[in-house]
């Protein structure tokens, strides 16, 4: 009678550990989550009667194939590296930060209102201020969902998507006095106030929309990972997203961190309005966030909540944006929307598998 097969260690030993590949695969997370949504939009484009590798083609030759293409792409993903590292911050902390959207609506209004204010003051007095309104009107209102958090115990997801619909009341009926009749715009901001295109140094870019506010989002970037992880601020934020219980033990405090990271949070939202107020239009009009706050949550998530990840999502997202247009003679417009929310849901679906997986390898 034969008995129960060898296991496949001895008795009392563990399990071969692969510390190295199970970062790996964490690491390839996003970039798995990428290729299956392509392959899924891949049958999506073949429903339509139209050749996967054509249109993907085409996506790549309105991205890259000219120097006025490439600047749309970089003027898209511009906002997209704001919302998104706004998102990553709230991430780190353990907070769900909904509200980019409110603060980011409420940063173009104050940057307008800042840059018209001071119209005759000498430059770079009307840039710097309304950098600075910006920043602050995104702070204050990335702070009270954090204070309310922190006092009251309120969830921040409520009360930040509540702060979206108040945002957009709110520059409204302010903007009542100061919008140009039957347009829902203010006027055009002052000249000393306004960032220049890229085309100014870059005639490969030529024509397109790129500006300044390009530059000002890589510095943020790079405050961004200065903060999480060389400053003893962004220990405290990490460590009460990681175990705010444990943090606590060692002395954080939890609702004075959360406030901040809300606070810096909604400050980086609120700067995502210059791209379009200070850059493109030169003036604030209603409407002009377009969901791009909604967005930013998608380009965190498949960013990995990290800076350099941040950047490549949105030039992903960006050039799914611009790439869209191209193909929209060919292919239904809403096929671009879907594969964006393919990569959502993949990259959802593929950082739960691959972090069971690496945990199983370590």
């Amino acid at each position: 009678m034969s008995g129960p097969p060898p296991p496949d260690s001895p008795p009392g030993t563990a399990p071969a550990a692969h510390p190295a590949l199970a970062r790996a695969l964490e690491l390839s997370a996003p970039l798995i989550a990428v290729l299956l949504a392509l392959a899924a939009g891949a049958v999506l484009i073949a429903a339509a009667r139209e050749n996967p590798l054509a249109i993907y083609g085409l996506i790549a030759h309105a991205c890259f194939g000219t120097g006025y293409g490439f600047g749309q792409m970089l003027f898209k993903a511009t906002p997209l590296v704001f919302t998104g590292l706004a998102v990553a911050i709230g991430f780190r902390a353990g907070l769900f930060n909904i509200g980019a959207e409110g603060q980011l609506y409420l940063g173009g209004f104050a940057a307008a209102m800042a840059a018209l204010a001071l119209a005759r003051a000498p430059a770079p007095l009307p840039l710097v201020g309304a950098l600075a309104a910006a920043a602050a009107a995104g702070a204050v209102w990335g702070a009270i969902p954090g204070v309310l958090k922190a006092r009251f115990g309120a969830h921040e997801v409520i009360n930040t998507i509540m702060m979206n619909f108040i945002a957009s009341a709110l520059v409204a009926f302010f903007g009542r006095r100061v919008f140009q009749v039957a347009t829902l715009r203010t006027a055009e901001i002052p000249a000393a106030a306004a960032l220049p295109r890229l085309a100014a140094w870059f005639h490969a870019l030529r024509g397109s929309a790129a500006n300044v506010s390009l530059g000002l989002a890589a510095l943020l970037a790079l405050a961004t990972g200065w903060l999480l992880f060389r400053t003893r601020l962004g220990y405290a934020l990490r460590a009460v997203g990681l175990n705010a219980p444990a943090a606590e033990y060692g002395g954080i405090a939890i609702g004075r961190t959360e406030v901040v990271a809300l606070a810096i949070s909604g400050a980086v939202a609120g700067l995502r309005g210059v791209n379009y107020v200070l850059g493109y239009n030169h003036f604030f009009e209603l409407g002009f966030s377009a969901g791009a706050g909604f967005l930013g949550i998608a380009v965190a998530l498949i960013g990995r909540n990290h800076p350099i990840g941040v950047i490549v999502a949105a030039l992903l997202f960006g050039a799914l944006s611009h790439g869209g247009l191209v193909i929209n003679e060919r292919v239904p417009k809403e096929l671009v929307e879907m594969l964006e929310a393919l990569v959502i849901l993949c990259a959802i679906a593929v950082q739960e598998a691959t972090r069971r997986a690496a945990r199983a390898l370590r």
